[in-house]
Parts: C-alpha cells; structure tokens; sequence
C-alpha cells in the first residue's frame, strides 16, 4: 500500500508508523485514520518485527487531534464504522505485538486518545497532552473517556476531561500517563531501547501478557487469575519457555522461535 500521510518505516525488528502531516500538526484525518489501520496490520504480520512504534514527523506534535473540517460533517452514525478513530485504536490496544508510543510534542485530543491505545508511552520534554473536545460540544470519543479514567484515576481524568486543560509531560509522568520523559534529541534513542528490551523477550510471552493485563483489568481478580493461569498453562508447552529456561541455566542468550 501507498501511503500519503504516513511514513512506514523499518529499524531492524522495530516497525515505525510515523503520522507525516506536519504543517497541519500532525492532525488526524479520516485518511489518516484508515492508513494507520493498513499500516498497523502491515507490521503486525511482518514477522521480523517484534514492537511496533508510533509517533509523528517534526519536532512540534505526535498528533494534534482529529481534523476539524471534516467534524463538522460528521454524522451520528459515522462512531460506528469499523475503520472509525475509535475502532483503530481499539485494534492498536489489541495488537499482538508490542506497542510504543513516541511523543514528539503536542498529543491533543484524538492524538491523546491514540497514545493512550498504545502500551507504553515516552514522551519528549515539550510534549503537552489534553482532551479539548468538549470546547466543540462534543467529547473524547476515540477512548479518552475509558482509557484516561484507567490509567490516571476518574477524579483526574474528569479534570482533564471537563475542563480542556493541557498538562505538560512531567506532569503525565508524576499522574502515570507516560512512563518515561526525556529532552527531545534523547527520545528516539529512549524509544528504541525500550523496544530492544521487549524484543529480547519471548514473543509468544509478550503477545499473551499483553492479552492476560487487557483481559483481566476489569474483572474481579479469582477472574482475573484464571485468564492468567490459562494463560501460562499454555505458554509452559510452548518450544519458547524450553528455550528461554535453558537459556538461562546455561548463562546464554536465548533463541526464540515465537513457538
């Protein structure tokens, strides 16, 4: 697939979506949309890539929120379609693979909502994030009302919901929105040592942790330990956990196999 507002890229075992429309912030169109979805499946079935990285051209924003002319037009039943903002991030949150998003910027709105889909979030020292929709009679519908809630609590997610107001990357680190800040020049290098740490690991056991934290969230913890007790039932007869125990009894780096 051709792509008009991403760059697709490749670092090794790293696959790196980048959203390329800076002289609009990196705002968020329908187009946009739809190549992050081709994009992200793309990737998600390259075999040689372990973790995949969002982030956005220049030095100025992740993603500035969703396009403005084209929420004007937008009909009721529009949330609804498979290839809508939200339906996309829900895919990212779901992916098999591993996810980081690297936060060059301003992550506003729909920008917010798609790094918050994301696993893990690094963010430069400029970045700011907020959820303005409700200036525009309309509010965070591409998750920010469930996802911000769960990840920083309900009583400052309604502050940032209800009141539009940004917050700057140390103050995302000090509530738990980002793991990790850094100057701008240090981001893609923080990024890409993150993902080698995951790409490290045994891909199957990423692929079914990411699966057993999403599935369990939310619900009661005897649920919630036997998805994770299946879980691990399963990856005990997989050629990976052999490897990855004799590895280790043998002081050397393990092969896996993803099997």
């Amino acid at each position: 697939m051709t792509y008009e507002n991403l760059l697709l890229e490749k670092e090794g075992q790293i696959g790196v979506i980048k959203i390329n429309r800076p002289e609009v912030r990196n705002a968020l169109n329908n187009e946009t949309v739809i190549e992050i979805h081709a994009a992200l499946e793309e990737l998600e079935n390259a075999p040689e890539i372990g973790v995949i990285v969002f982030t956005g051209v220049g030095e100025k924003a992740f993603a500035a929120g969703a396009d403005i002319n084209q929420l004007t037009n937008r009909k009721a039943t529009e949330v609804f379609n498979t290839h809508s903002m939200s339906a996309v991030y829900r895919r990212i949150e779901n992916c098999k693979k591993a996810t980081i998003a690297a936060i060059n910027g301003f992550a506003l709105g729909g920008g917010s909502e798609l790094a918050m889909a994301c696993d893990i979030r690094i963010a430069s020292e400029n970045a700011k994030f907020g959820l303005p929709e409700l200036n525009l009679a309309v509010i965070p519908g591409a998750g920010g009302t469930q996802r911000l809630a769960r990840l920083i609590g309900k009583g400052r997610a309604m502050n940032m919901i209800l009141t539009g107001e940004f917050i700057s990357a140390s103050e995302a680190k000090a509530i738990g929105l980002v793991s990790d800040v850094v100057p701008l020049e240090d981001l893609w290098e923080t990024t890409c040592e993150k993902a080698e740490k995951i790409i490290a690991k045994g891909p199957l056991a990423v692929q079914i942790a990411k699966l057993v934290v999403n599935r369990g969230f939310d619900a009661d913890l005897d649920t919630g330990l036997l998805i994770e007790n299946l879980a691990q039932a399963v990856l005990y007869g997989t050629n990976d956990k052999v490897e990855g125990t004799n590895a280790f009894l043998e002081k050397r780096q393990p092969s896996f196999s993803g099997r």
